[in-house]
């Protein structure tokens, strides 16, 4: 017995935004690892981004800023929160401060919070790789909900170009807790 469940989840970092759409089909039991096609990945730069944080520090010699404390991104209707968030940007690809920094890496820790709608992702920590296009949320639980639905693990891993994802389990077991109210009916 399967249950489909299409799951989407929508999260933004300082110069992003990435939309990510799961169709799933899984049977009861928990696995050790879940692979899903995720349709629609994509990256947009059409929104303005509001940033705030309690500090902000631009280390143009080593090419990053970081922003610490109470750090919450907003791009369209979707927040990214985290204690701490550094951006690494390419050495002659811009500036922070104009706003046309090549970014090439995001990292972000300390209890990481994605939303947007009802649909969000918690994590420990994570990092938003430009140059491999790839995601990567990290913690001792990986939660990602929309609704009643609810993905878990330690690990989870995106490959932003071609929308391939991986919920890992780190020892223990993938869960996946899926409402049959948001199944789709033909």
């Amino acid at each position: 017995m399967s249950a489909n469940s299409a799951f989407s989840f929508r999260l933004a970092g300082t110069f992003i935004l990435l939309s990510l759409f799961v169709s799933t089909s899984v049977s009861p039991l928990a696995a050790q690892e879940k692979s899903s096609k995720m349709k629609g990945l994509q990256l947009s730069n059409d929104e303005p981004i509001q940033i705030e944080s309690d500090k902000l520090e631009i280390k143009d010699p080593e090419s990053k800023a970081i922003f610490t404390g109470n750090v919450k991104v907003v791009q369209g209707t979707t927040t990214l929160q985290a204690g701490n968030m550094v951006v690494y940007y390419k050495k002659g690809g811009g500036a922070i401060s104009s706003g046309n920094a090549d970014i090439d890496r995001i990292e972000v820790d300390k209890k990481v919070l994605l939303q947007s709608g009802t649909q969000q992702a918690s994590a420990d920590s994570g990092e938003f790789n430009m140059t491999a296009q790839t995601l990567v949320l990290k913690g001792k639980q990986v939660v990602l909900s929309e609704g009643k639905n609810v993905f878990t693990g330690c690990q989870l891993n995106v490959q932003m170009d071609t929308g391939e994802a991986q919920l890992e389990a780190c020892g223990g077991r993938v869960q996946i807790q899926l409402d049959p109210k948001s199944q789709k009916t033909n």
